[in-house]
Protein backbone atom coordinates (compact mmCIF):
# COMPACT_ATOMS: atom_id res chain seq x y z
CA UNK A 1 0.00 0.00 0.00
CA UNK A 2 1.31 3.84 -0.57
CA UNK A 3 0.85 6.01 2.63
CA UNK A 4 -2.07 8.59 2.18
CA UNK A 5 -1.81 12.02 1.75
CA UNK A 6 -2.95 13.82 4.91
CA UNK A 7 -4.19 16.89 2.93
CA UNK A 8 -6.58 14.91 0.90
CA UNK A 9 -9.59 17.30 0.18
CA UNK A 10 -12.89 16.47 -1.34
CA UNK A 11 -15.62 18.37 -2.02
CA UNK A 12 -18.98 18.34 -3.05
CA UNK A 13 -21.63 21.18 -2.83
CA UNK A 14 -22.51 20.92 0.52
CA UNK A 15 -19.73 18.67 2.20
CA UNK A 16 -15.88 18.93 2.34
CA UNK A 17 -13.96 15.58 3.59
CA UNK A 18 -10.37 15.85 4.53
CA UNK A 19 -8.73 13.46 6.77
CA UNK A 20 -9.22 13.41 10.17
CA UNK A 21 -6.67 15.47 12.59
CA UNK A 22 -6.03 16.76 15.77
CA UNK A 23 -7.64 19.73 15.27
CA UNK A 24 -11.32 17.82 14.51
CA UNK A 25 -11.15 16.04 18.32
CA UNK A 26 -13.00 18.36 20.33
CA UNK A 27 -15.86 17.97 17.97
CA UNK A 28 -16.22 14.68 17.33
CA UNK A 29 -15.35 13.22 20.57
CA UNK A 30 -18.58 15.85 21.77
CA UNK A 31 -21.00 13.66 19.22
CA UNK A 32 -20.00 10.18 20.38
CA UNK A 33 -23.22 9.55 22.91
CA UNK A 34 -24.61 6.03 23.44
CA UNK A 35 -26.97 6.15 21.73
CA UNK A 36 -24.70 7.01 18.39
CA UNK A 37 -22.63 4.09 18.98
CA UNK A 38 -26.00 1.87 19.67
CA UNK A 39 -25.68 0.38 16.49
CA UNK A 40 -21.64 0.65 15.89
CA UNK A 41 -18.78 -2.20 17.30
CA UNK A 42 -17.85 -0.17 19.70
CA UNK A 43 -18.84 1.93 22.56
CA UNK A 44 -18.61 5.17 23.41
CA UNK A 45 -14.91 5.93 24.70
CA UNK A 46 -14.71 6.24 28.56
CA UNK A 47 -12.84 9.44 28.64
CA UNK A 48 -11.43 11.96 26.04
CA UNK A 49 -7.62 10.47 26.53
CA UNK A 50 -9.12 7.32 25.41
CA UNK A 51 -10.34 8.59 22.31
CA UNK A 52 -7.35 10.61 22.02
CA UNK A 53 -5.19 7.69 21.59
CA UNK A 54 -8.10 5.77 18.95
CA UNK A 55 -7.45 8.89 16.42
CA UNK A 56 -3.70 9.35 17.18
CA UNK A 57 -2.41 5.69 17.71
CA UNK A 58 -4.29 4.03 15.13
CA UNK A 59 -6.14 6.39 12.29
CA UNK A 60 -2.82 8.19 11.76
CA UNK A 61 -0.42 5.42 11.43
CA UNK A 62 -2.98 3.67 9.17
CA UNK A 63 -3.50 6.85 6.76
CA UNK A 64 0.34 6.50 6.67
CA UNK A 65 0.55 2.92 5.73
CA UNK A 66 -2.46 3.15 3.39
CA UNK A 67 -5.04 1.23 4.72
CA UNK A 68 -7.47 3.50 5.97
CA UNK A 69 -8.22 7.02 5.77
CA UNK A 70 -11.23 8.38 8.23
CA UNK A 71 -12.32 11.09 7.11
CA UNK A 72 -14.17 14.01 8.94
CA UNK A 73 -17.46 15.52 6.95
CA UNK A 74 -17.94 19.16 7.38
CA UNK A 75 -20.97 21.16 5.82
CA UNK A 76 -19.04 23.30 3.12
CA UNK A 77 -20.72 26.81 3.83
CA UNK A 78 -19.82 26.91 7.28
CA UNK A 79 -17.14 24.16 8.48
CA UNK A 80 -19.90 22.37 10.90
CA UNK A 81 -18.46 19.39 12.05
CA UNK A 82 -21.28 16.71 10.53
CA UNK A 83 -19.94 13.20 11.41
CA UNK A 84 -16.70 10.71 10.20
CA UNK A 85 -16.82 8.39 6.86
CA UNK A 86 -13.88 6.00 6.42
CA UNK A 87 -12.60 3.83 3.80
CA UNK A 88 -11.21 1.41 5.49
CA UNK A 89 -8.60 -2.16 5.01
CA UNK A 90 -7.74 -1.01 1.66
CA UNK A 91 -6.39 -3.65 -0.46
CA UNK A 92 -5.89 -4.18 -3.98
CA UNK A 93 -9.40 -2.57 -5.63
CA UNK A 94 -11.41 -2.98 -2.34
CA UNK A 95 -12.03 -1.47 0.94
CA UNK A 96 -14.75 -1.18 3.75
CA UNK A 97 -16.77 1.68 4.19
CA UNK A 98 -18.73 3.11 6.89
CA UNK A 99 -19.93 5.96 8.55
CA UNK A 100 -21.65 7.52 11.50
CA UNK A 101 -23.61 11.41 11.24
CA UNK A 102 -24.20 13.75 14.87
CA UNK A 103 -27.11 12.57 15.72
CA UNK A 104 -28.67 15.75 15.08
CA UNK A 105 -27.82 15.33 11.81
CA UNK A 106 -29.52 12.12 11.26
CA UNK A 107 -32.36 11.97 8.45
CA UNK A 108 -30.43 15.22 6.36
CA UNK A 109 -29.19 12.91 3.44
CA UNK A 110 -25.61 13.92 4.96
CA UNK A 111 -24.77 10.28 5.54
CA UNK A 112 -25.20 9.47 1.99
CA UNK A 113 -24.00 11.94 0.26
CA UNK A 114 -20.63 11.69 2.96
CA UNK A 115 -20.68 7.83 2.05
CA UNK A 116 -21.11 8.04 -2.25
CA UNK A 117 -18.45 10.91 -1.78
CA UNK A 118 -15.90 9.06 -0.26
CA UNK A 119 -16.66 6.08 -2.31
CA UNK A 120 -16.14 8.20 -5.62
CA UNK A 121 -12.92 9.47 -4.30
CA UNK A 122 -11.90 5.86 -3.42
CA UNK A 123 -12.92 4.65 -6.45
CA UNK A 124 -10.86 7.13 -8.59
CA UNK A 125 -8.23 7.94 -6.83
CA UNK A 126 -7.54 4.12 -5.43
CA UNK A 127 -8.79 1.71 -8.02
CA UNK A 128 -11.87 0.31 -5.35
CA UNK A 129 -13.80 -1.52 -7.13
CA UNK A 130 -15.64 -3.16 -4.14
CA UNK A 131 -16.60 -2.30 -1.02
CA UNK A 132 -17.91 -3.96 1.93
CA UNK A 133 -20.31 -2.53 4.21
CA UNK A 134 -21.02 -3.83 7.39
CA UNK A 135 -24.10 -2.67 9.59
CA UNK A 136 -26.45 -3.26 12.34
CA UNK A 137 -29.80 -5.40 10.80
CA UNK A 138 -32.15 -2.53 12.84
CA UNK A 139 -30.26 0.32 11.59
CA UNK A 140 -32.40 0.78 8.65
CA UNK A 141 -31.24 4.60 8.18
CA UNK A 142 -27.28 2.94 7.27
CA UNK A 143 -28.63 0.06 5.27
CA UNK A 144 -30.76 2.79 3.00
CA UNK A 145 -27.23 4.38 2.20
CA UNK A 146 -25.42 0.71 1.56
CA UNK A 147 -28.36 0.36 -0.67
CA UNK A 148 -28.10 3.85 -2.56
CA UNK A 149 -24.29 2.54 -3.42
CA UNK A 150 -26.14 -0.18 -5.02
CA UNK A 151 -24.94 -2.94 -2.10
CA UNK A 152 -26.70 -6.11 -1.63
CA UNK A 153 -26.76 -8.01 1.43
CA UNK A 154 -23.91 -10.97 1.49
CA UNK A 155 -23.42 -12.30 4.91
CA UNK A 156 -24.70 -12.30 8.04
CA UNK A 157 -22.06 -11.10 11.11
CA UNK A 158 -23.62 -10.88 14.69
CA UNK A 159 -21.20 -8.82 16.94
CA UNK A 160 -21.71 -8.73 20.75
CA UNK A 161 -24.25 -5.91 20.53
CA UNK A 162 -26.02 -6.53 17.90
CA UNK A 163 -26.98 -9.31 15.08
CA UNK A 164 -25.26 -7.83 11.83
CA UNK A 165 -25.36 -7.84 7.93
CA UNK A 166 -22.75 -6.95 5.37
CA UNK A 167 -23.32 -5.67 1.91
CA UNK A 168 -20.80 -6.11 -0.69
CA UNK A 169 -21.00 -2.94 -3.16
CA UNK A 170 -19.60 -3.29 -6.82
CA UNK A 171 -19.10 0.14 -7.59
CA UNK A 172 -21.73 1.40 -9.75
CA UNK A 173 -21.44 3.04 -12.85
CA UNK A 174 -22.91 5.97 -11.66
CA UNK A 175 -20.63 7.14 -9.27
CA UNK A 176 -17.36 6.26 -11.72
Amino acid sequence: MRPLAADIRIESDRLVLKPFSAADADEAYACITPTLTRYMTWDPPASRAEYDSVWRDTWGPALAAGTDVIFVVRRREDGEFQGVVGIQHITDGSAEIGIWMREDRHGQGTGRAAAHLAAQWANSDLGITHFTYPVAEQNTASRRIAESLGGVVAEQRNTPKYAGVVYHIAMPATLR
